[in-house]
C-alpha cells in the first residue's frame, strides 16, 4: 500500500546527516506494522529510490542525498510530494546477475555472503549494481567473492575497495 503526503526538505546542519524529509507518524505506524523500516520512496512522482525510515529525537525521516537534491532541484524548505511503500525485497535493490551467478555457483562464497548482516549484504548488492556496465559488475562481484573467501567472511571495505581496483585493472 502506498502512502502519499507532502512535506518540506529539511537540513540537520550536521556533519553526519544533512538533507531529509520528515515523515508523518501515522505513515510510519502503517509502514512499520511488520517491523520493516525499508521503503521505496518516490519524490514528486518522478524519482524513485530505496531507503530506510530513520528516527531522530523528535520525528521520523527519510535521508535525501546530494544527487537526488540536485536532480530534483530541491532547496531547504522546498515542498516535496512523497509516496512511500514498504520494500519487501530481500536486499532493497535488484540482485545484479553476475553476483547472483557467483552466489549460486560458489558454496563458500554464498555461505560467507549470507552470514553477513542484512545491511552489509544490501551494501554489497548496491555496490555491485550501481554500475550498469556488465563487465564492471562482474569485476565487482569477483572482487567481493575473492575478498570474502580470503578473509573468512570478514568484510573490510578498505580492503574490498583495493580488491575492486585490482580486478578493474586486470
Amino acid at each position: 500500500m502506498k502512502h502519499a503526503f507532502q512535506t518540506e526538505l529539511k537540513n540537520f546542519h550536521s556533519d553526519l546527516w544533512q538533507y531529509h524529509l520528515p515523515v508523518p507518524e501515522e505513515v510510519v505506524r502503517e509502514l512499520m506494522r511488520e517491523g520493516n523500516k525499508r521503503i521505496i520512496c518516490t519524490l514528486n512522482d518522478s524519482h524513485t529510490f530505496s531507503a530506510a525510515l530513520m528516527k531522530c529525537q523528535d520525528y521520523w525521516f527519510v535521508l535525501i542525498n546530494k544527487k537526488i537534491k540536485t536532480t530534483l532541484r530541491l532547496n531547504p524548505e522546498s515542498q516535496v510530494q512523497v509516496s512511500l511503500e514498504s520494500d519487501l525485497s530481500e536486499f532493497g535493490h535488484s540482485m545484479p546477475e553476475p553476483l547472483q551467478l557467483l552466489l549460486e555457483q560458489d558454496e563458500l562464497f554464498s555461505m560467507h555472503f549470507y552470514a553477513l548482516t542484512k545491511g552489509k549484504q544490501r551494501s554489497l548488492v548496491y555496490l555491485t549494481g550501481k554500475v550498469k556496465n556488465p563487465q564492471s559488475q562482474l569485476n565487482k562481484a569477483l572482487a567481493i567473492m575473492t575478498h570474502l573467501k580470503e578473509t573468512g567472511g570478514e568484510l573490510n571495505f578498505k580492503q574490498l575497495n583495493e580488491k575492486i581496483i585490482y580486478f578493474n585493472n586486470r
